[in-house]
């Protein structure tokens, strides 16, 4: 089954992408990353409702917050921990040397 996404690499969409980031880092999280909002348009958001139009993809990029991104890295950050095993966070958790 082929999974329909939106071309994020159109430039219209990108430059989009770039200018709402800098809003987001500069009202809300200044540690928010373009990698971040993309992420989060490919593997959440378009990955259920992809857009068909660069007017839909453009609306879409323009209402995402930084409450949308953090709630997505978070529960990226949940799945990915849970599939490690503890020697993989020793480095964190002060594991033997």
């Amino acid at each position: 089954m082929h999974q329909e996404t939106f071309d994020v690499h159109n430039t219209s969409v990108q430059m989009l992408m770039v200018v709402h980031i800098q809003q987001l880092q500069r009202t809300s999280l200044s540690s928010l990353t373009y990698t971040d909002l993309e992420d989060y348009l490919n593997d959440f958001l378009w990955k259920r409702d992809c857009p068909h139009t660069l007017h839909e993809a453009a609306d879409d990029v323009l209402h995402v917050t930084a409450n949308d991104l953090v709630r997505f890295m978070s529960k990226q950050a949940v799945t990915q921990g849970a599939s490690g095993n503890l020697a993989d966070f020793a480095d964190l958790i002060g594991g033997l040397k």
